[in-house]
């Protein structure tokens, strides 16, 4: 893929490995890697690029013992934003999450520690989520006074139901363990989250690019769709993924029954 240098990135780091899978670190570990403005701007202009550079999928981490703890509080005290300005602010974190979202390119987020408030917002525009035990899952907005401003009543709401995330609001509930991932927070509880995240980005990796594509776009935009609508696209989309050139060799090995076959383990 090509490189990573054009990048001018202070808030994150990137890497790349053998298999083009980028490694995206919020790279604040000393703010628990709260999202400032500038780390906002800096994921935009990543996650804009990646699919178009050759990235075959992405881990998203954090630096140091937590994921994320949401929005830089401090920053925003000190700032102390007009109701427009914080507007416009949340209309970036928007853009930046949807290109995560829509980007076509499988994101797997390696969770630990706190993944709270905009942090769970950030998870959960990824693909898949991988805890460990050290991981837990809040939405303190209430007790802060607060309200979510970056697709928590999109993403977080269609994860684990409205009653669900109003009750995180209001209570401070937090959820952790088998029980995050029972009502849908995490796909995963490991031990070595970022382990288990760069094992499952390199199988996702072998995938057509254009697979990927379809899997990692096309059923959100199908989820905005009314039933008919989504059909419709469905099979459009189907029609051309399923019909690449890509898609010839292995359909073959399925056919001569040497395509590896699916069992459980």
């Amino acid at each position: 893929m090509e490189s990573l240098d054009r990048f001018d990135v202070t808030h994150l780091a990137l890497s790349v490995d053998e298999d083009d899978i980028v490694t995206v670190t919020l790279n604040r570990a000393d703010k628990r890697n709260a999202l400032n403005a500038a780390t906002i701007e800096e994921l935009i202009d990543v996650f804009s690029n990646l699919p178009r550079m050759g990235a075959r999928a992405v881990i998203l981490r954090g630096e140091g013992t937590h994921f994320c703890a949401g929005l830089d509080l401090v920053e925003h005290h000190r700032e102390d934003r007009r109701p427009d300005e914080f507007m416009h602010l949340c209309l970036r974190w928007h853009e930046a999450f949807n290109k995560m979202e829509y980007g076509g390119v499988p994101i797997i987020a390696a969770l630990k520690g706190a993944v709270v408030g905009g942090g769970l917002e950030l998870a959960s525009s990824a693909h898949i989520r991988v805890a460990d035990q050290t991981t837990y899952f809040a939405l303190p907005e209430g007790q802060r006074g607060l309200f979510t401003g970056g697709g928590a009543t999109i993403r977080v709401a269609d994860l684990v139901g409205k009653a669900r995330m109003i009750d995180m609001m209001l209570t401070g509930r937090v959820y952790k363990g088998e029980e995050a991932v029972n009502v849908g927070l995490a796909q995963y509880l490991v031990e070595n989250s970022e382990a288990k995240a760069l094992e499952l980005a390199r199988e996702a990796a072998k995938h057509p690019p254009l697979t990927n594509f379809a899997i990692c776009s096309a059923i959100s935009h199908m989820q905005n769709m009314s039933a008919l609508d989504a059909a419709y696209a469905e099979a459009v989309v189907a029609g051309v993924v399923n019909t690449q050139p890509a898609a010839r060799g292995r359909l073959e090995a399925f056919a001569n029954k040497t395509a590896a076959r699916v069992r459980p383990e």
